[in-house]
């Protein structure tokens, strides 16, 4: 981490960061460690969740721009998180915690069932060497676990730029119970309240073109 990083991390996430119990690993989650949303963010409000929060730049803007929504940052790497705190220290936000750890477990073990208003996946790993596909994010298993903490009605919005991801999300999540196309057509249109990262201008640089989804949880 930078020296402003680490002075982020030392000052800011006593405040912002929420603590958990871990099981084996650094970034895992002690099963039956579901937080009270309304205790953790002091109020009772929308709740959006972004898993893989990279650098902050997506929910940091988001947390801006709607103060009666609760947000939460869902990151593993360190770097990402202090950097995070850093630019939403800056802006003054109180809507904002974040947690690391990984993903799945966060939903399983974490989140309340049915606490999710919407839950975020913006440019997940593409483990884009056949080899490695089968450690992508987007299965049969964490779809489960998406809709569990979803609220009725609640929306499961994803983008990628990596075709074959793309392809896979739309094959586990038109099959997976509790999910409906909130889109017409192949692909959703891309979702105003993402910001532009990196991640997004790199795809678009190497002529890949960025697939958007939204999945409505049933209920």
């Amino acid at each position: 981490m930078s020296e402003a990083q680490q002075r982020a991390w030392n000052e800011v996430s006593p405040r912002m960061l929420i603590p958990v119990e871990r099981d084996a690993a650094s970034t895992s989650i002690r099963a039956d460690s579901t937080i009270d949303p309304a205790a953790v963010w002091g109020r009772t409000a929308p709740l959006i969740v972004e898993i893989g929060s990279g650098q902050g730049h997506a929910i940091v803007h988001a947390a801006t721009g709607q103060p009666g929504a609760n947000f939460l940052a869902v990151e593993v790497f360190r770097a990402g998180l202090a950097r995070t705190m850093l630019d939403a220290d800056r802006a003054n936000l109180d809507n904002l915690r974040l947690v690391e750890g990984n993903a799945p477990e966060v939903l399983e073990h974490l989140l309340p069932s049915a606490s999710v208003d919407e839950l975020w996946i913006f440019f997940p790993d593409p483990w884009h060497k056949k080899k490695h596909a089968k450690r992508r994010l987007v299965t049969a298993e964490f779809a489960a676990l998406a809709a569990s903490v979803l609220r009725p009605s609640g929306v499961l919005r994803l983008a990628t730029d990596w075709q074959d991801y793309a392809d896979q999300m739309v094959s586990v999540l038109d099959a997976a119970p509790g999910f409906t196309r909130a889109f017409d057509g192949d692909w959703a249109p891309r979702f105003d309240g993402r910001v532009l990262t990196a991640f997004e201008r790199k795809g678009t640089r190497a002529g890949r073109e960025i697939r958007d989804l939204t999945y409505r949880r049933s209920a």
